[in-house]
């Protein structure tokens, strides 16, 4: 589907690209009890498909690049793979987000020469089918908060971590 999708895009420009697809994982999914294949498929979908969509967009981000001297990437993440935030529940989630951020870290400096920016934007815990109804953000916040994060990206934000509000969020 992705290469389908790229195919019909081809050489049309893309000033910005959201990688927001995300599972929280499997149901066991502690250090001392782990659903395996529920572990990689969170690291499918919340770290590798991220990676695979840029790859697959670059050329469409490098023509906005050359009509509008930029292009960006925002790929949505969590607080809960900060690695100084020491808990371990939902630890395939935080791992396959954490893998992500990383990712993301790595794919800021190959770009950054290119004018490519990239940026990594916490939604908070918003009130969606994954966040549920306990969650404190509400679904049109989180995404007019990632969208203002998204617009306001420039060269010197790229490989940042902030929250949806604008907070920059430790790694």
């Amino acid at each position: 589907m992705l290469d389908r999708v790229a195919a019909v895009l081809r050489g049309r420009p893309i000033d910005l690209l959201i990688n927001s697809a995300g599972t929280i994982g499997p149901e066991r999914q502690s250090t001392l009890d782990m659903d395996f294949d529920g572990f990689r498929r969170a690291l499918e979908v919340n770290t590798l498909a991220p990676l695979r969509v840029v790859q697959a967009f670059v050329p469409n981000l490098r023509a906005a690049r050359d009509r509008a001297g930029i292009a960006r990437i925002v790929t949505i993440s969590s607080q809960m793979a900060r690695m100084n935030y020491a808990k371990s529940d939902r630890i395939a989630y935080r791992a396959s987000k954490a893998a992500l951020n990383k990712v993301m870290q790595g794919l800021a400096t190959d770009l950054a020469s290119e004018s490519i920016t990239v940026r990594v934007v916490d939604p908070g815990w918003a009130r969606t089918e994954m966040g549920g109804a306990d969650a404190t953000v509400e679904v049109a916040d989180s995404a007019a908060g990632v969208y203002a994060r998204a617009w306001e990206t420039t060269m010197d934000l790229t490989g940042t971590f902030v929250d949806y509000r604008g907070t920059p969020v430790s790694w």
